[in-house]
């Protein structure tokens, strides 16, 4: 008699979003690839982003080979309880140093310190032009 895979919920995917301990969801069926974290391909970061949501369109985006579809037998550990996932376009709330992917200064941040320094040089040339004697 076949054995019947476990079932998780959404929450318990939820926990697993970290290099040491990494599951995705694609296709309905949960996937512990934290052994294949260094072996991926695309990089552990690519896993890394794939965490905490369906990562079925991620996946089928890459266009993997029939090789890497059947490669992934051996990570699936059971399925998703459907009914346990949030409705579509729900997006969970990750303050940035939560996530994988945090950068480590906004855009903003990044983009004034390059413009500072470049104002403060044209209002010293600015004051300089408007006070030199002709």
């Amino acid at each position: 008699m076949a054995s019947e895979r476990k079932l998780y919920s959404f929450d318990d995917l939820l926990k697993h979003k970290d290099r040491d301990d990494c599951w995705l969801l694609i296709h309905g069926k949960i996937y512990d690839v934290t052994s294949f974290m260094e072996e991926h391909p695309g990089g552990d970061e690519v896993l890394l982003a794939a965490t905490e949501k369906d990562a079925t369109d991620d996946y089928e985006d890459i266009g993997h080979s029939e090789e890497a579809k059947e490669m992934m037998d051996k990570y699936c550990i059971g399925d998703m309880d459907m009914k346990s996932l949030p409705p579509p376009g729900f997006v969970r709330y990750r303050p940035p140093q939560d996530h994988p992917k945090a950068p480590q200064g906004s855009f903003l941040v990044k983009l004034l310190q390059l413009l500072l320094p470049l104002i403060f040089l044209g209002a010293a040339l600015a004051y300089r032009s408007v006070t030199k004697k002709e």
